[in-house]
């Protein structure tokens, strides 16, 4: 389940800003679709929306999806799975109820060294290795040859030839086993409380704490 959830997140890493080398040629018409993506990507600072994750042995989670720019995230998993994953911005959590245990993670040793990024330019990018069009749709794939995120993924877009919104991404790591994260109710320019993304040690020999429930109704 861990590997899973830290499979799902790696949609993430496609944001991280890396030194330009060789990249695909694309035509003109992709690069124009890769500049509408980044403006939507660029664009959504505050996001919720419902999840239904698949695992690679196609077992479903849902749940909900927090995101606050920059870099905190927060999936929190319908009951009555135990696991709350949330980053603060430097340092993602994985919180397990049942086991009482708060497991962390440095971003920069993660598939999420950086989360969002203020200022995303796919058409820079030399991961991209391809843009695809289908009717009413839209997705963009990137692939990482080395270091923790290595992979593919390919996030997909709807696209009503005006507007843009993130439907979902499949992540094939490397060892070939596929996540994919369908999002929907999806929205954004809300405020969200910054306790959302506080990391809570659950260890029972930490003193006492609360989950604040304040997110509720957002």
């Amino acid at each position: 389940m861990r590997r899973t959830i830290l499979i799902a997140l790696y949609a993430f890493a496609l944001f991280a800003p890396i030194v330009a080398s060789a990249a695909t040629a694309f035509t003109e018409e992709q690069k124009a679709d890769l500049r509408r993506l980044s403006d939507y990507l660029n664009g959504v600072h505050t996001l919720t929306a419902h999840f239904l994750q698949i695992g690679p042995d196609g077992t479903p989670q849902e749940g909900t999806f927090y995101l606050k720019k920059p870099g905190r995230l927060r999936f929190e998993y319908n009951k009555p799975s135990p696991i709350l994953v949330l980053s603060n911005g430097s340092t993602i959590g994985v919180e397990n109820t049942q086991l009482h245990t708060t497991d962390r993670y440095p971003i920069l040793n993660s598939p999420l060294r950086v989360l969002l990024s203020n200022d995303v330019d796919l058409a820079d990018d030399s991961r991209i290795s391809a843009v695809t069009r289908e009717p009413g749709a839209l997705s963009v794939t990137a692939r990482q040859e080395s270091g923790p995120a290595q992979g593919q993924i390919t996030l997909t877009f709807a696209d009503s030839g005006v507007t843009l919104e993130l439907r979902q991404w499949q992540v094939i790591d490397a060892q070939g086993m596929r996540t994919i994260v369908v999002v929907s109710d999806i929205k954004t320019g809300m405020e969200l409380d910054p306790k959302l993304f506080v990391i809570v040690d659950l260890n029972p020999y930490s003193r006492p704490y609360s989950r604040p429930d304040s997110h509720h109704g957002h």
